[in-house]
């Protein structure tokens, strides 16, 4: 496992940067994460995804597809590639502090 320093605080990773442990997640550690990811400030649209992928972790176990994230977090698909050009729910997820979600090469 590798570490990593967000807001202040180290975490454990995994090899592809998802936390090994989401309940070191912090909010004010997203920016950072997005920031190491290649994206820019975090938006209103984004915090949406990121909260949403959070809430259904908590009370599934996993995070959602992009095809659920299309159908049920208010944001469409278009705009999920645009917020998160590299793979929305993978992405999402590393962000949210959550693992990838399955189905997610």
């Amino acid at each position: 496992m590798t570490t990593r320093t967000y807001a202040g605080t180290t975490v454990e990773v995994n090899d592809e940067g998802f936390f090994t442990d989401p309940a070191q997640w912090r909010e004010d550690m997203a920016p950072a994460i997005a920031r190491d990811a290649g994206l820019g400030d975090l938006t209103d649209q984004h915090w949406q995804v990121i909260k949403f992928m959070r809430a259904e972790y908590e009370s599934k176990g996993t995070g959602p597809t992009v095809r659920a994230l299309g159908k049920t977090s208010g944001v469409t698909v278009k705009d999920l590639y645009r917020l998160f050009p590299k793979g929305p729910a993978k992405l999402a997820a590393r962000i949210a502090g959550i693992p990838k979600p399955r189905g997610c090469i």
